[in-house]
């Protein structure tokens, strides 16, 4: 068994345990966001593991941080999505087509792929996770695609996944960014297994202090710790959330919410107002689109859509770009989106987002 030269600089950390590769995201200050160096080291471990036979299972979790909330993985690293849109820096592109090409190979992976998602679950974290055999999530689990937030859209496989939750719960989830606990991403088949957080360590004890034989061995073991799911909170909007969100489009979703006097539809009318409107409703369009792809074709769609997030308006006038800024740069959290109104996004606009940068036989992610 072997692990290949890594770049990170102990971002990721990779062991082997006989039988079983663990995988651990090791920038906890950061809450263990992404980098393009941990993207490219979990790539080359991954594919090394899936030619190696002595490897049966591998296990991904993030670092702790002594004394605070855990965090399996905040997402990609936005501060250096912001530097180098403005640098043109071209690693920017390296990026996002790595990561997809990396969301690709683990929900393909020819091994049992267990991801602990304790904490912090967003963005880039729910790329690296969702496509795992086994999803373990916690009581401190907290999982969302918070991209409108920052004038982006839900991408490394987001489009897919959610447009697969029950009803219309995936568009409320993406256009609002809203974050949801262990119960309701169980029932929205965002997780798999509930495990309390004080066992995540004898857990994962016992699959170190054993040789692991199988990838149902390993699989067996984290099931035999799981624990009945608290009951979620959610599921109890579910009617609502189908009438507002199976609306036709973003303006048929606002005056649905409009129309509602509940404190439901209040609070997430309150939500969406803080969003990017275009960018919801090119969110909108992806996953209804995403909803009749397979994964390759829905990541190949993102691809086209990052480019265009960037470079559509670029430098200062990408909403991403000003999304980021408000958020995580200046902190002002007071974004100047273009549009400023859902009323007034068109679908020229919109329509735009979705001319793909790329003739087929170029696209970079053809190869998926």
């Amino acid at each position: 068994m072997s692990i290949p030269s890594l770049v990170s600089e102990g971002q990721v950390l990779a062991e082997l345990h006989s039988g079983l590769g663990v995988l651990t995201l090791n920038r906890a200050p950061a809450l263990n966001a992404l980098s393009l160096a941990m993207i490219r080291d979990l790539t080359a471990v991954l594919l090394a593991w899936a030619d190696d036979p002595q490897v049966v299972a591998v296990l991904v979790r993030g670092a702790g941080r002594q004394g605070k909330p855990a965090a399996f993985c905040a997402g990609g690293d936005i501060r250096f999505f912001h530097q180098a849109a403005l640098a043109g820096d071209p690693t920017l592109e390296d990026f996002f087509t790595e990561e997809y090409a990396l969301n690709h190979l683990i929900h393909h992976y020819p091994k049992p792929y267990i991801a602990l998602m304790d904490g912090v679950v967003m963005g880039g974290g729910m790329g690296i996770s969702q496509g795992a055999a086994v999803r373990v999530v916690t009581e401190h689990s907290r999982l969302a695609m918070p991209e409108t937030n920052i004038g982006l859209f839900p991408d490394v496989g987001g489009g897919w996944f959610l447009s697969r939750c029950p009803g219309h719960v995936g568009e409320y989830l993406a256009l609002t960014g809203h974050a949801i606990g262990a119960a309701d991403a169980i029932a929205f088949g965002l997780a798999d297994e509930f495990v309390p957080a004080d066992r995540l360590p004898a857990l994962v004890e016992s699959l170190l202090d054993q040789p692991v034989e199988s990838g149902e061995q390993a699989m067996a073991a984290v099931r035999a710790r799981t624990e009945p799911v608290p009951a979620p909170s959610l599921s109890v909007q579910r009617a609502s959330i189908d009438r507002h969100f199976g609306a036709a489009s973003l303006q048929a979703i606002a005056d649905s919410l409009r129309s509602d006097t509940g404190e439901f539809a209040r609070e997430t009318l309150d939500t969406l107002a803080r969003r990017s409107p275009l960018m919801m409703a090119v969110t909108l369009e992806q996953l209804r689109r995403a909803r009749q792809m397979d994964l390759g074709n829905a990541l190949r769609l993102e691809r086209g859509l990052v480019r265009r997030c960037f470079h559509l308006r670029p430098g200062t006038a990408s909403e991403t770009v000003e999304g980021i800024r408000a958020l995580a740069i200046d902190k002002d959290h007071q974004p100047r989106w273009n549009p400023a109104r859902i009323e007034d996004v068109t679908e020229v606009q919109v329509a735009a987002f979705f001319e793909s940068p790329w003739p087929v036989h170029a696209h970079p992610l053809r190869h998926l």
